[in-house]
């Protein structure tokens, strides 16, 4: 088992500045190449501290904030133009990039890609689901519309 502290948050393991232990294989080829995750030390300390630090600096800064901006999102259908062939397939798949993109084209402000997250592939258009995590607590399911782009 690895000691690692993650430098971003991982779906399923924790949060930026979180300690935590993960098998060596899983932190050795995929946390730290991706820069996920250092590995912990004595000295690692402090780095936690600045990374929490800076963690909540980015989480949005209050809940009832949180709170009014995901019943914003939930409330609107983002509509996202793609590229696509016959049939409706899309050359590729939508990714957290075009989300973001879309949202603040929406006007329904900033998003962080990071915090996206997209349950299966859209590869299709159509109406189709993605989950934003506003903060640790508040998560926002919003509504895509996929359109085939002319």
């Amino acid at each position: 088992m690895s000691k690692l502290i993650l430098t971003n948050e991982v779906s399923g393991l924790g949060s930026a500045g979180d300690v935590i232990e993960v098998k060596n294989g899983y932190a050795r080829n995929f946390l730290i190449p991706q820069g996920l995750a250092v590995s912990w030390s004595r000295g690692g300390e402090k780095q936690v501290e600045q990374i929490r630090n800076a963690r909540i600096a980015r989480e949005l800064a209050t809940l009832e904030e949180a709170q009014a901006l995901k019943a914003k999102l939930e409330s609107t259908k983002v509509k996202l133009s793609v590229k696509t062939g016959q049939d409706g397939r899309l050359f590729g798949s939508v990714k957290t990039d075009h989300i973001v993109a879309a949202v603040a084209a929406a006007g329904l402000g900033e998003l962080d890609k990071r915090k996206i997250e997209i349950v299966a592939p859209i590869k299709l258009t159509g109406e189709h689901e993605a989950t934003i995590r506003l903060r640790d607590d508040i998560i926002a399911t919003i509504t895509l519309q996929v359109v085939s782009a002319k």
